[in-house]
This record gives structure tokens, C-alpha cells and sequence, in this order.
């Protein structure tokens, strides 16, 4: 009994030695890119997906400000390989653009994730690979406060691949789905038109339900100030009402849902 817990108590002490030593690595290495110039660059060992990366120190990289097609998907409690579509194209062109090299690192304001991923605008030369990966329509934008440094640009650059119908952008008008298709196009960026037969409101989200037990999502603090009527009142703002949204649908619980990263992504198209 004595031996057991004795190597309990030595199993916790290593696990919390472990883990403030990782803390710091995590903090040194940050505080080390915000001290670095400008001129400061680090290798990318290996591209993981279309908004990921590796660096030649084994710190991953995650892209702010996009969200691209998913590689994997798990299954119970693995990682399968179960590409969406243009999940590839992205990570292909990532690759291409810095795979090997070196690159330089941007940080906003929260620069880790909880993830224990370094956030940042990545450049290869003046070049940010952030903001080329969504104009050829390999990514759609992600803005999440506090990181909205670029959103502007980010906004424009969408705005550019959608009007050229590149990647993901190709056929997205003329090919509007119903409700009820939602689930058979888990992964692609698709536009539905439809009635919004009740809203829900957490402490962070405003959820409007639709027939076939699809959700559009939106996070209150994405929601503008001019538009706050919205959460104030949800189904005096949505419901009974006819909606047209576009964006990557997502499975979450067996369910399709389209999580909104900017309210471009949504039209009241009748009362």
C-alpha cells in the first residue's frame, strides 16, 4: 500500500513539474518573438493543414483570422483521415508557400490558444500567408476578439475570392441548399436560404434554430454594437423570419450548423 502511494505521489509530482515547465517554455518562447525584430525569422518543418503549422522548434502555429476545410475527424477517441472538400488544396498550397522556409511571425493581442498553439499572422517575405490563403479561396475568415488586428483586409481579401468564385467561393450563389441538405454537405461552404423557427441564447452565443435540426451560430461578442437589438431580443429580431446565410457547415452532436465569424455571412431576406 505504502509503494502505491508512493508512486502516486511521484507520478503527480512529475506531472506538475512537467507541466510548469511547459508553461514557461510557452511564455519564454512568446516573450522571445515579441523582443525579436523584425527581421527575426524561424523554419516551418512541416505544413499540418491549410491554417497550421510547425516550426523548426516544434511549436505549432495556428493562422489568425481564417478557418480552412478540415484534414481529419474524429471518431470515438481517433483522428481519422477524412478530407473535406479542398482540405488538400489548402494544405498543398500552404505548403507551397512555406514549407522549409523562413518565415516571420505577427502576434495580435492573445497570442496563445487553449491549445497551447502560438496565434499569428505568418509572412514569407511582405507577403501574409494568412490573407493569400483566403484570396485564392482555400480559407474563409475567422474573426474571434480580441484578434482583429487585419479584419479589414481580411473582409477584402474574402470579398476578391468570392467575386473571382475561387475554391471554395465556386458555384456558392447559383447552388443555394435546403435545410434539410445540410447534413450531406458537412465540410463545404454553402448558402441556405430559410425560416427561423426559434432562437436561444447562452451566455456567450445567440443560436437560431431552423427545420431539420439545423443552427446557425453566432457569438455575442462578434455581434456589432449597432446590432445588438439582436441578442437583446432574439425572436422579435429572427423569428418567423426568412434568412439567407453562407459558410462552412460544421457537425456538431450529429447535428449541421454554420458558425457565423462575421455578420456579412448573414442577410434578413424577409420579414
Amino acid at each position: 500500500m505504502k509503494r502505491q502511494i508512493k508512486y502516486t505521489v511521484s507520478l503527480i509530482a512529475s506531472l506538475i513539474i512537467f507541466l510548469i515547465i511547459n508553461f514557461f517554455r510557452h511564455a519564454n518562447l512568446t516573450a522571445q518573438f515579441n523582443n525579436s525584430g523584425s527581421h527575426n525569422y524561424y523554419s516551418v518543418s512541416r505544413v499540418v493543414d491549410g491554417d497550421t503549422i510547425e516550426l523548426s522548434n516544434r511549436e505549432t502555429v495556428r493562422y489568425i483570422g481564417i478557418d480552412t476545410p478540415e484534414i481529419r475527424e474524429k471518431k470515438n477517441s481517433e483522428w481519422v483521415y477524412n478530407p473535406r472538400p479542398y482540405a488538400e488544396e489548402a494544405r498543398k498550397f500552404n505548403q507551397k508557400l512555406v514549407e522549409g522556409k523562413p518565415v516571420k511571425l505577427e502576434f495580435d493581442v492573445q497570442k496563445i490558444d487553449k491549445y497551447k498553439r502560438l496565434l499569428a499572422y505568418v509572412y514569407i517575405g511582405d507577403k501574409m500567408v494568412n490573407i493569400e490563403m483566403v484570396r485564392e479561396g482555400l480559407a474563409m475568415i475567422y474573426t474571434y476578439p480580441p484578434n482583429v488586428k487585419y479584419s479589414k483586409r481580411f473582409l477584402d481579401a474574402q470579398k476578391e475570392a468570392r467575386d473571382n468564385k475561387k475554391g471554395l467561393w465556386v458555384d456558392l450563389e447559383e447552388n443555394k441548399i435546403s435545410t434539410s441538405e445540410a447534413k450531406n454537405n458537412i465540410g463545404r461552404i454553402r448558402m441556405i436560404e430559410a425560416e427561423v423557427i426559434d432562437t436561444h441564447l447562452t451566455e456567450k452565443l445567440l443560436i437560431l434554430k431552423f427545420k431539420n435540426s439545423f443552427k446557425v451560430v453566432m457569438y455575442k461578442n462578434n455581434i456589432p454594437t449597432g446590432l445588438k437589438d439582436m441578442v437583446r431580443a432574439p425572436n422579435e429580431y429572427f423569428k418567423g423570419r426568412i434568412i439567407k446565410v453562407y459558410g462552412i457547415i460544421k457537425e456538431y452532436k450529429g447535428y449541421p450548423e454554420i458558425v457565423l465569424h462575421d455578420m456579412s455571412q448573414l442577410e434578413v431576406v424577409k420579414n
